[in-house]
C-alpha cells in the first residue's frame, strides 16, 4: 500500500530555512537506496535545493541533479524536478508543490509550512490522499 507522510516544520532551523527539511528528507530517502524525486514549485527553488544539498551537511554526500540537464537522469538517486520538466515516477517522492502527486509512488513526503495559515491546503491534500486509500502519518520536524 502506498503511503503519504506529512512533515510539519517545527524546529527553528527548518522555520528559518524550510528547504533544509527537504534536504533532510532527501538524505533519509537516499539512505533507503530507493530512487527519489523532489518535485519543486519553481525553477528557483530547484536551484536553491541543488545548492543546499551540496552544503547542508559536511559529512554526507547525496548524489543528485536537476532533471533535464543531463541524459543520465535515470541513473541519479535523487532527481530534483522543476515545473515543466517531465520525469518518470519513482518509489520515493518529496513534494514541494501545491498539488497532490499522481499515482505510481510507494511513498510521498509532503512538507508542511510552519505558518498555520499556509497549512490549510495541506489539510485538503491529506483528505485527497486519504480518499485514494493511502496510509497517512504526520511527523513534527
Amino acid at each position: 500500500m502506498s503511503r503519504a507522510d506529512f512533515y510539519l516544520i517545527d524546529k527553528p532551523r527548518f522555520r528559518e530555512q524550510p528547504l533544509l527539511l527537504a534536504c533532510e528528507l532527501a538524505k533519509r530517502c537516499h539512505g533507503t537506496g530507493k530512487p527519489t524525486l523532489v518535485l519543486c514549485a519553481t525553477p528557483q527553488q530547484a536551484e536553491e535545493l541543488d545548492d543546499l544539498l551540496w552544503s547542508f551537511e559536511e559529512d554526507s554526500f547525496i548524489e543528485h541533479q536537476i532533471a533535464g540537464l543531463d541524459e543520465d537522469d535515470a541513473d541519479v538517486p535523487v532527481l530534483i524536478v522543476p515545473p515543466g520538466i517531465d520525469a518518470p515516477m519513482r518509489a520515493m517522492v518529496i513534494n514541494l508543490r501545491a498539488e497532490t502527486v499522481p499515482e505510481g509512488f510507494e511513498r510521498v513526503l509532503e512538507v508542511v509550512p510552519a505558518d498555520p495559515a499556509a497549512r490549510e491546503p495541506l489539510r485538503e491534500r491529506w483528505k485527497q490522499y486519504q480518499a485514494r486509500g493511502l496510509a497517512l502519518s504526520k511527523h513534527d520536524m
